[in-house]
């Protein structure tokens, strides 16, 4: 018997067409109703440089669905893991909102609701995928900085980019393997991913 191929999904992000609008936090905020002052994902703004020579650099953050995910070994329940398309999942009727995982992500992308009492992240909007569509943030990112798709598939766009040797992840150095990779990352940024 012949298994189906699993996909293995993952996000590039390119900076140099982000144009830190924040129509991906705004969308985000919509689908999935993140409690105020709560997001699954944001663009942060960063001044890279010294003055007089500075410029802006604005970065997209969200869970980093990382293949070593630091928030599944630390959850006391087991609420959380990586399911076979290599999304890092939380089940909202296991979690217990004790933080744990909240604490061990090295990226700040977790937060407990403070109305519903559980962990929550990004989940590459898993419903909309399993309708065949796009997560809500790349569906309405204006300059196109965003694209999602199956690193499964070494023909899919997101699969050719995050091989190329300009993808980079955010603080490689934590052992997480992030599957949010970065075309045209700042080396001031790379290893400071603050929420």
């Amino acid at each position: 018997v012949a298994m189906a191929n699993k996909h293995k999904y993952a996000m590039v992000i390119d900076l140099t067409r982000c144009v830190g609008c924040q129509s991906c936090t705004v969308s985000c905020k919509f689908e999935n109703h993140a409690p105020k002052g709560f997001f699954r994902t944001w663009v942060s703004d960063h001044e890279i440089g010294r003055y007089p020579n500075t410029r802006r650099e604005f970065l997209p953050q969200l869970c980093n669905q990382c293949d070593n995910p630091a928030c599944v070994p630390v959850c006391p329940v087991k609420a959380t893991w990586k399911d076979d398309n290599g999304v890092v999942v939380i089940d909202k009727s296991k979690c217990i909102g004790c933080g744990a995982c909240v604490k061990a992500c090295p990226y700040g992308d977790r937060f407990l609701d403070p109305v519903k009492k559980k962990a929550d992240k990004c989940d590459f909007c898993f419903r909309r995928i399993e309708q065949g569509l796009q997560p809500a943030c790349v569906e309405t990112c204006v300059g196109g900085a965003r694209i999602f798709g199956d690193l499964a598939d070494p023909a899919s766009q997101v699969s050719q980019l995050a091989s190329s040797k300009d993808a980079k992840v955010l603080n490689p150095g934590s052992g997480t393997r992030p599957q949010v990779f970065y075309i045209g990352l700042d080396h001031a940024i790379e290893h400071t991913p603050v929420h």
